[in-house]
């Protein structure tokens, strides 16, 4: 296996890892934190070999480079984690490290200094934009779907208390299952929403002269991804229910479509997608 793959795998995994184990800390999902806990295993199974295999290959350990030593870094902070997480058992050392070794390995994975062929390092930055994508799509349809459930849990909500009984109000659903459903959509598509940022922000400070922080895109971004975390965890503490979720959900996702038009034609590099 060459290591281009092996960096692939491991993104693809981190990016999982951190999803699974976003929905379990705003969720308190057991089974989301199971699986997310079974992927960092798998990502640290991953890299142990991959280091084995390059000291039976080159006879040295893999510390030579500042990039090397920064991939040992990140595989040191996730077997110190899982060490950690054992002995005391504090699940969201997992996650707040899972989030730290993922920023850093995007780093490191994003450096073209690293590789020796330019050609690899362009295929391989150009697959973890398109992961990069396909994050952000997901994660805009899932808000989209949970926008439309809220705006089905109004009207319903309006027709019953005018007491319009009619086939429509039937169809509708129910009250409760249409907040419950959308609540859950947000609760997965927001943190796929939150790697998508961090995979696009890292490439965008390594590769782009023109990438500011203080681009309107990227204020954007994260204050599309704070307001949707401010809106889970007022529901998950039970501050907002109901009618005044599904508003505030309405909302949001106002301002997430706001960002995605206005803000990506104000920017001065994200023009075509989020």
């Amino acid at each position: 296996m060459n290591d281009t793959l092996v960096y692939e795998i491991t993104i693809v995994l981190y990016a999982l890892s951190v999803i699974f184990y976003s929905i379990d800390f705003l969720q308190h999902n057991q089974k989301a934190n199971k699986i997310a806990f079974w992927l960092l295993s798998i990502i640290w199974a991953l890299q142990t070999a991959f280091f084995i295999s390059k000291v039976l290959y080159t006879g040295s350990f893999p510390l030579l480079t500042s990039l090397e030593s920064i991939y040992f870094y990140v595989w040191l902070l996730t077997t110190l984690s899982l060490i950690l997480n054992k002995l005391v058992s504090v699940d969201f050392i997992l996650f707040f490290a899972n989030v730290l070794a993922f920023i850093i390995f995007m780093l490191f994975v994003f450096s073209s200094n690293y590789y020796q062929s330019m050609e690899l390092s362009e295929a391989l930055v150009s697959e973890l934009l398109f992961v990069h994508i396909i994050l952000a799509l997901l994660s805009y349809g899932m808000c989209s779907l949970s926008f439309v459930l809220s705006i089905m849990y109004i009207i319903q909500y309006r027709l019953l208390k005018k007491k319009k009984w009619n086939k429509h109000l039937r169809r509708l659903g129910e009250l409760s299952k249409l907040e419950r459903v959308s609540y859950y959509l947000n609760v997965t598509g927001v943190p796929m929403l939150l790697v998508s940022l961090i995979i696009g922000t890292v490439w965008a400070t390594i590769k782009l002269e023109s990438f500011h922080w203080y681009d309107p895109k990227i204020i954007g971004s994260m204050f599309v991804v704070m307001s949707y975390l401010v809106l889970l965890y007022m529901k998950k503490s039970n501050r907002l229910n109901g009618r005044v979720f599904c508003q505030w959900n309405v909302t949001c996702y106002l301002v997430l479509l706001l960002n995605f038009f206005l803000s990506g034609s104000m920017s001065s590099f994200h023009f075509w997608y989020a």
